[in-house]
């Protein structure tokens, strides 16, 4: 069967789409948010087709009473109307009957000649993500979407038929990454568990006998980082370039207390062997508001990677417990977020402040003993992400072949 080429303006007119800009500022204010209640989803919670939970914000019964029409219903698709305009979220059941924010479009359909998945992964393409960047930006300012650029939108559709088939491939990789994202959090924090009790709660084998002064387990110390590791600096400013074989890490990268690959960039400038990312280093972003403090741990080899300035490597002197001593530094991540220093914008974490900050170390046994437990367990980890890596890969490949009919299902 022929595709069809339109717009989304074209079902906007015909009554079989809607578009809702989120609610005004003097609808939706600050005082209007509580600690617990209706998610609002915002701009930054905003992913490629998935929702990002950093910093949900949340409003009261009464205030989605008031903004009804704000809530979300499944299958709506959410874009950011300032910034990253080239992302977008496809509402899962799950979220349904959360709000929109102010910073946000909705986009509704309610016919049955479009199915809305299949409109999201139309969305996750390069070619219509460059085309959202053109169109909202602008040299002067932040790239901003409104309605009219939602409804110029170009659209590629086949039956409704075909277009639920190429669903049905592409969200077969998808269920596979997200069963093996929940596997990777239950081993996290089996992980993390285990390391609270025994170095948090001090339940560690064997501490029913042992004399605790101020808090430190006989046999054991509190050090300084700097006394603890090799190698503790920023990275690089990059020579970025897409052909090249060299990849560098910025802050984007580490989210989550992972360490997320898909963010890099390419870059052709070379570096002393000392600044080449290790297995154990412990990765700190130092600059700016936002992303300040965020900690990761490199659990695998990547070849030809370093990081960028804005991104402070912290890496273990050997002897020491590699997955302990990434944890015991995590447990920081909420501090270091807040001994930041300078202006707005310019903020740093600096070296010396990292340096200076103290862990526990344990006795030398029960640091092995931990590794022991744990070590399988991020084996099992990093097998799942290269599982994920190449589920992506695939499914990205897939994606535009299927999307333009080259590939019929």
């Amino acid at each position: 069967m022929k595709w069809k080429n339109c717009f989304v303006g074209d079902f906007v007119e015909a009554g079989h789409a809607d578009i809702q800009t989120g609610p005004f500022g003097t609808q939706l204010k600050a005082s209007d948010y509580v600690s617990d209640g209706t998610p609002v989803i915002n701009v930054r919670n905003i992913g490629f087709g998935n929702l990002r939970l950093d910093k949900l914000e949340y409003v009261a019964e009464e205030t989605t009473d008031r903004l009804a029409v704000h809530l979300l219903r499944e299958s709506d698709i959410v874009f950011g109307r300032k910034g990253a305009v080239d992302r977008h979220l496809f509402v899962a059941k799950e979220q349904e009957n959360w709000m929109q924010g102010s910073d946000c479009i909705r986009l509704r359909f309610e016919t049955e000649e479009v199915c809305p998945r299949f409109v999201s992964y139309a969305f996750l393409r390069n070619e219509h993500q460059k085309w959202m960047l053109t169109q909202s930006g602008n040299k002067a300012t932040m790239a901003s979407l409104n309605q009219d650029i939602i409804k110029r939108i170009p659209l590629h559709l086949p039956s409704r038929h075909e277009q639920e088939a190429i669903v049905a491939v592409l969200s077969a990789y998808d269920s596979l990454i997200e069963n093996n994202l929940r596997r990777m959090k239950l081993l996290e924090d089996s992980a993390r568990l285990l390391y609270r009790e025994w170095f948090v709660r001090l339940r560690f084998p064997g501490h029913e006998h042992t004399r605790i002064t101020n808090d430190v387990p006989e046999g054991w110390e509190r050090e300084m980082l700097s006394e603890l590791t090799d190698y503790l600096s920023r990275g690089i400013t990059p020579h970025y370039d897409d052909e090249a074989e060299g990849i560098v890490i910025n802050q984007k990268c580490i989210r989550n207390g992972r360490l997320d690959l898909s963010h890099t960039r390419h870059q052709s400038k070379e570096f002393a062997p000392v600044r080449q990312v290790q297995v154990g280093d412990v990765l700190v972003n130092s600059t700016g508001e936002g992303t300040l403090g965020r900690v990761a741990q490199v659990k695998a080899p990547i070849s030809f990677c370093t990081v960028d300035t804005h991104v402070t490597i912290v890496r273990p002197k050997p002897g020491l417990g590699m997955h302990y001593f990434g944890m015991a530094v995590m447990d920081w991540e909420p501090k270091f977020t807040t001994m930041g220093r300078g202006a707005t914008n310019q903020t740093e974490l600096s070296r010396t402040a990292i340096g200076e900050t103290k862990i526990l170390i344990p006795t030398h046994t029960l640091a092995q003993e931990f590794e022991s437990y744990v070590g399988p367990i991020y084996s099992q980890i990093t097998n799942l992400i290269e599982q994920n890596h190449k589920l992506k890969t695939a499914r990205d490949l897939l994606l535009p072949k299927l999307m333009s009919g080259e590939i019929a299902v």
